[in-house]
């Protein structure tokens, strides 16, 4: 019987063996290299001393009853060869020198210490190993994954989900935000001169925060820093005294205004000086080329470009336009990035206004009302001359007049225009409307005679007066008129009916605003006919007991010349807008008619009686060369302190034979003279004649044909 490999014939019993080269094998053993115990696993056994030591593998050896049962072994009749590897764990280095089987075999199960090494060391003499190398790298992996998976889906949400919020939100973080001023609209005259109109200026100002951290240098050198260095530079720049400047750059402001009103020039010097700090933004500096000339008309703005007087304030919201934006992307220093993000909405100006006003007759007649109040020493004077076909003003003079570009040197209640805002007795003006009353109601005619004395008394007992005392004078209704009688005026109008003077005057713009687009106009006062008493209902015959602004005064004559229609005053002739479009203004209308135009003829032609006639008291408000048509007047005015003043005017219409102006000449409280045929009348005769070369306006051809004033 074949003898098994690695098991003792039945009734015999294994012998030791001795491994290694030229050992011995009981017959019958099985051998490879070495000699394994029942159930125990050797690698590199060692043997007893003095024999062969071999090396021995075995692979997972399982001893069963003694058996050993190796994986991978060969056997070939009665020999075994072992094949594998050695697992650490099972091995023991057994000591050749251990007599005792029984040991050597307590420690091939039992000790993990002592395992040899490939080259006989056991692990006792290796370095240290790492404990379990694959598991930490499978941790490490597994975290780096997580990393890369939690990485990649913040990617994924950043670009692919909000990636264009986010890009908004950055984007939004970098851009600066400009101011883009919209200019404001000019005013300017009839002819399109301008008025008033804006300039570039620059207000500069400065961070003092980041002006204490400037510095220039050069070569690693610093050449300038700071404040100090800073005000010496831009001192000459601004006009300014550096140590002045150099005190409002120090501290730790973020905004402080140094200069407002610097020129482009001077802002693009300061620019290129590159001082950490130093800002400018842009501003529309208001300026009044005619200075003066208009300014009480033309009004001016604040420092922030409001509108404060005149049509600079009545037309506030005309002439301001609509501010724009610049936006831009900007770097780290605030500089706009070349190339990137540029939003602009534009900025839209405001509209420009067309006056009616002739800036060379406002500036002759300005010229002229101040010569005459300071040669008669008048406490004020005015001037406004009219279009007597379209109502235009064509000059509204005020003495004294405003200079917009200094507001602050003049007078606050003479800063607008009085001649819309003061109110007077219109005097013996006002005898016109009677006049046209008389004629109208064929109360009269311009040849009746009349016997008119010094002094008159009424039903009621009313007594009236004239201007100088004089015996009975043979007038006829023109004479009256041209010499200006009340007590001839009061024995006319008396047959007129109360309530219809009261109408007539209303007729003509008594106690109501012309309309004028200026702020600030009194309407005047004309009280109801019932409200009259005994008296005043018949002073306001010849002026009295009603006032009136000079421009419903002058609007009376202008009536006339106009054939009897009265025209809505206006100061604006047109608009033109951002696009360069030319906007009429509104339509005043066709008038509304007052008098019948045969009326109206026939008193203007009695007006020219009171230039032209010996005994007319207007006779230096003549013009040479043109027939000219008028009415000096003298009244009472209560000033404000209670006292009696005086107002004297000439209003009067030229040329007499085809009516083109009404020029009106107030003085108030005169000192030289009463008389308005002495202090008005000759400015009346200095602008008119001026106005009609003006407006080429060719002389008169044939003579007055005039009615008598005097009768036998």
């Amino acid at each position: 019987m074949r003898p098994t490999a690695g098991r003792p014939l039945p009734g015999t019993r294994a012998t030791r063996p001795t491994a290694g080269r030229g050992a011995t094998t009981a017959p019958g053993a099985t051998t490879d290299r070495a000699t394994t115990a029942p159930g125990a696993t050797t690698d590199r056994a060692t043997t007893a001393p003095g024999a062969a030591t071999g090396r021995a593998t075995t692979d997972r050896a399982t001893s069963t009853r003694g058996t050993t049962s190796t994986r991978g072994t060969t056997t070939t009749r009665g020999t075994t060869t072992v094949r594998s590897r050695t697992d650490a764990r099972t091995t023991v280095e057994h000591d050749a020198r251990t007599p005792d089987r029984t040991t050597a075999r307590t420690l091939a199960r039992t000790s993990t210490a002592g395992v040899p090494t490939r080259r006989g060391r056991t692990d006792r003499d290796a370095p240290a190993r790492p404990a379990a190398p694959g598991r930490r790298h499978s941790v490490l992996m597994v975290l780096t994954l997580t990393v890369l998976v939690v990485f990649a889906a913040r990617l994924v949400y950043v670009q692919g989900l909000i990636g264009s919020a986010v890009a908004a939100e950055a984007l939004e973080k970098r851009m600066g935000t400009a101011h883009l001023v919209a200019p404001r609209g000019e005013i300017t005259d009839a002819d399109g001169v301008a008025l008033a109109t804006s300039v570039e200026r620059y207000v500069v100002w400065v961070d003092q925060t980041k002006v204490a951290a400037w510095k220039r240098t050069s070569g690693g050198k610093v050449l300038e820093e700071g404040p100090a260095d800073a005000a010496a530079i831009l001192g000459p720049l601004l006009g300014m005294d550096p140590a002045e400047l150099g005190a409002a750059l120090v501290g730790d402001k973020r905004y402080v205004e140094i200069r407002r009103g610097v020129l482009p020039d001077v802002w693009r010097a300061i620019r290129e000086e590159r001082i950490t700090g130093v800002e400018a933004d842009r501003e529309d500096e208001r300026v009044y080329p005619a200075g003066t000339v208009g300014g009480n008309v033309v009004g001016f703005v604040d420092r922030d470009g409001r509108g404060q007087a005149g049509l600079e304030r009545s037309l506030d919201e005309v002439l301001t336009g609509v501010d724009g934006t610049y936006r831009y992307e900007r770097g780290a220093g605030g500089q706009e990035i070349p190339g990137g993000v540029r939003e602009e909405t534009p900025a839209q100006p405001g509209t420009d206004v067309r006056t009616t006003i002739l800036r060379d007759l406002q500036w002759k007649a300005q010229e002229a009302i101040d010569q005459q109040v300071a040669t008669t020493g008048s406490d004020s004077g005015s001037l406004v001359a009219m279009d007597v076909t379209t109502g235009e003003i064509l000059a509204l003079v005020d003495s004294g007049s405003v200079d917009p570009n200094d507001p602050g040197a003049t007078a606050a209640d003479r800063r607008g225009s009085r001649a819309i805002s003061d109110v007077f007795e219109p005097g013996s003006t006002a005898k016109v409307i009677t006049m046209a009353a008389a004629l109208e109601t064929g109360v009269t005619d311009p040849l009746q005679p009349w016997e008119v004395p010094y002094q008159y008394t009424t039903a009621n007992g009313q007594t009236f007066k004239d201007s100088h005392e004089h015996p009975g004078l043979r007038l006829t209704t023109t004479g009256i008129l041209a010499e200006s009688s009340n007590t001839g005026t009061v024995m006319i109008g008396q047959n007129i009916p109360q309530q219809v003077r009261h109408d007539y005057l209303a007729k003509f713009g008594f106690g109501t605003r012309t309309g004028l687009e200026l702020e600030g106009e009194s309407a005047g006062i004309l009280h109801p006919a019932d409200a009259w008493d005994g008296r005043t209902k018949y002073a306001v015959l010849f002026g009295q007991g009603v006032s009136v602004n000079a421009v419903q005064a002058t609007q009376v004559f202008a009536t006339i010349a106009n054939g009897g229609v009265r025209m809505p005053a206006h100061l604006i002739k047109g608009y033109t807008l951002p696009d360069g479009t030319v906007q009429p203004a509104t339509t005043p209308g066709e008038g509304v008619r007052v008098v019948s135009e045969e009326t109206a003829n026939t008193v203007m032609t009695m007006l020219e009686s009171v230039v032209t006639s010996e005994g007319g008291t207007g006779a230096d408000a003549a013009i040479p060369g043109y027939r000219v048509a008028g009415k000096t007047g003298t009244a009472q005015a209560w000033g404000a302190d209670g006292q009696v003043g005086i107002t004297a005017s000439f209003i009067g219409v030229a040329p007499a034979d085809d009516p083109r102006i009404a020029i009106a000449v107030i003085m108030h409280n005169p000192r030289t003279s009463e008389w308005g045929g002495t202090v008005a009348a000759p400015v009346f005769s200095e602008v008119g004649g001026f106005a009609l070369q003006l407006l080429k306006v060719p002389p008169t051809g044939a003579p007055a044909a005039l009615f008598p004033t005097t009768y036998e």
